[in-house]
């Protein structure tokens, strides 16, 4: 079953209201490597919330869960993903992570492994500065 949080943001709340309604639809341990990372402050613990988010907006099931893939594989061509999918996938990991991803960020991941790289560097940088 799919949820598909809505990617639209309240201008009266605060971004943690808004990072915690997104939170609210990710499976539980998806919700608890979160929280690990923000205790922690360790991207690999992004991994299942990246995992999570593609389960989420994926636009066909697989017989197995996306946990369990190959991190070559790729998002649209292997995974079915449209440009449309992969949209929500950045508006709802923009809203959850607190970053920016521009177009010509995101025309360059190709593949599982690829987005979560990605994610681990812009949610880095963020930290940096």
């Amino acid at each position: 079953m799919q949820t598909q949080a809505s990617n639209s943001l309240n201008p009266e709340r605060a971004p943690e209201a808004d990072r915690d309604e997104a939170l609210r639809h990710l499976p539980e341990a998806a919700q608890h490597a979160f929280k690990t990372f923000q205790q922690s402050g360790d991207v690999q613990q992004l991994d299942p919330v990246i995992v999570a988010i593609l389960e989420d907006f994926i636009p066909k099931q697989h017989a197995k869960p996306l946990a369990e893939v190959p991190g070559d594989s790729r998002l649209m061509e292997d995974l079915g993903f449209d440009s449309l999918a992969i949209t929500e996938v950045v508006f709802f990991t923009e809203d959850l992570l607190g970053i920016r991803i521009a177009n010509e960020e995101i025309i360059q991941v190709r593949t599982l492994d690829d987005l979560r790289g990605f994610v681990r560097r812009k949610v880095s940088e963020r930290g940096a500065t």
